[in-house]
């Protein structure tokens, strides 16, 4: 979306964000696959440490390019990064449809991507009779998860941390 004028709402205030960089394009073509898995950081925190039966918890997942070059991550699939609760993605169980068409997660030279998620400290189930079934967190540690979608059978750059239901 282009903005006719600026209105304060963002950084971006030229639009230098919205354009495409050919150069990094073509040399992100050179870097190893394998060297741009490794090469892209996660990082995930929350707001608090610790937080009441079914309040709300805000995830901030960042990603960071530590090369000095632009590099591009293939996804197998759609999904270019996730986050999980206690190892179920984004806390549910609901069946994900996610199209099995491949994709890249492309970073130029050192940038960082931040990405906030709220969850609404309620895992989504579907019970017995097939019926989605909201139920909260239970009280204890918990562990989040955030993740770089690079592979289906487990190797992936991901960082977690913890929480305490009280």
């Amino acid at each position: 979306m282009v903005r006719k004028r600026y209105d304060g709402t963002d950084d971006d205030r030229l639009g230098f964000d919205e354009t495409k960089n050919y150069m990094s394009d073509a040399v992100a073509k050179f870097v190893p696959n394998a060297l741009a898995r490794r090469a892209v950081d996660v990082d995930v925190s929350t707001d608090k440490k610790a937080y009441e039966v079914g309040e709300t918890v805000t995830i901030t997942v960042e990603f960071k390019n530590r090369l000095p070059v632009p590099v591009r991550v293939p996804t197998p699939k759609q999904r270019r990064w996730g986050w999980e609760v206690d190892g179920i993605l984004e806390a549910t169980d609901e069946q994900r449809y996610a199209s099995d068409t491949p994709s890249t997660f492309q970073f130029r030279a050192g940038e960082r991507k931040r990405f906030s998620v709220e969850w609404n400290g309620h895992f989504r189930r579907t019970d017995e009779n097939g019926m989605d079934v909201s139920r909260p967190a239970s009280k204890g540690d918990h562990v989040i998860t955030a993740f770089l979608a690079t592979a289906t059978n487990g190797e992936r750059p991901e960082a977690s941390t913890s929480i305490r239901i009280v």
